[in-house]
């Protein structure tokens, strides 16, 4: 089973972030029942056997990819012949005791599963990566320390809850090898979910209009609110290139490149269309190029867009690099 980006190409899926929203505030009233329980003795979650998983071809789909919706999941590729394997896989497989469910590592043995060892572009093992919420992610290759190890997996298991809502999962001491997570208890509904709710059917209706008015009432009331601020930028972009003339934008862009307004419907168009570099390095080069009130228009239209891909996004790490290079 070929690995795959099971998110939205550069445009954030509100659903599946309300979705992560919901399946964060259940896990974490799960670990409160499991704490108030002495432990979470009597079935409230997976067992600590089921922290270390052997995957392989035909169960990656499962084992990973759908399993990643849920908690991180960190794949050690290894071979029974990998000297250096068998000194980290026992670091990881006690790492992963030691989270307690933060993330769950999935063992691939490559000489059995070479497909999935070329899929993943592995030159060399020992080779570690990370699937959350459907990406793959590579974390390091070769040797590496235990203090390198856990800081990698700190900030692994940071980004997976500030960014996807994936607090990880439930470990029951007395649990069944192999069993799965017992169902939370439903969360009571938040004071926004109405307005969020709403939001997110005018977006799937194409009310963009309507969606944007739902998220700016939230705001007014939570200006903090991260689902209402995420939904809000992408509403507004989907508002701006619903009547565009995809073509004439194109064509306006490429005939114009020192202009402002050209430039930045072509990247509106850019991002929706999931190009998010060409949509960053359009503006960038435009701001190099423009002064005064046009530069300053760009650098705002680039940096809502940040907003649409998320801060903790790569792509977006390094263009504010770069953006902070071109204004200074």
């Amino acid at each position: 089973m070929q690995p795959r980006n099971m998110s939205m190409s550069g445009v954030v899926d509100l659903a599946a972030v309300k979705a992560a929203q919901e399946a964060k505030a259940k896990a974490e009233q799960a670990r409160a029942e499991a704490a108030r329980q002495g432990g979470g003795g009597g079935g409230g979650g997976v067992s600590p056997a089921s922290l270390v998983i052997d995957v392989d071809e035909a169960g990656f789909e499962r084992d990973v990819l759908q399993r990643s919706t849920e908690v991180p999941v960190v794949i050690d590729f290894w071979a029974e012949w990998c000297e250096p394997c068998k000194q980290l896989s026992p670091v990881l497989e006690r790492l992963a005791a030691e989270y307690n469910g933060r993330f769950v590592l999935a063992k691939i043995d490559v000489d059995a599963n070479q497909m999935l060892m070329q899929q993943f572009g592995i030159q060399g093992i020992p080779a570690v990566f990370a699937v959350v919420a459907g990406q793959a992610l590579p974390l390091f290759q070769g040797a590496a320390g235990e203090a390198q190890i856990r800081g990698t997996l700190d900030q692994l298991v940071q980004v997976a809850e500030e960014r996807f809502g994936l607090t990880g999962l439930v470990v029951d001491p007395d649990a069944e090898p192999g069993s799965a997570p017992a169902e939370a208890a439903e969360a009571p509904a938040g004071p926004y979910d109405a307005l969020l709710e709403a939001a997110v059917q005018a977006l799937d209706a194409g009310d963009f209009g309507g969606a944007v008015q739902a998220y700016k009432n939230v705001l007014s009331d939570d200006p903090g609110n991260t689902e209402a601020k995420l939904g809000l930028a992408q509403a507004e972009l989907l508002q701006r290139v619903a009547g565009a003339d995809p073509q004439q934008v194109r064509k306006d862009a490429a005939e114009r490149p020192g202009d402002a307004q050209a430039q930045i419907a072509a990247a509106d168009l850019d991002l929706v269309g999931g190009h998010v570099e060409d949509a960053f390095g359009r503006l960038i080069d435009t701001v190099q190029r423009t002064a005064g009130s046009h530069r300053d228009a760009v650098r705002l239209r680039l940096l809502e867009l940040f907003e649409v891909v998320g801060a903790d996004d790569p792509r977006v790490i390094a263009a504010r690099r770069a953006l902070a290079r071109a204004l200074f």
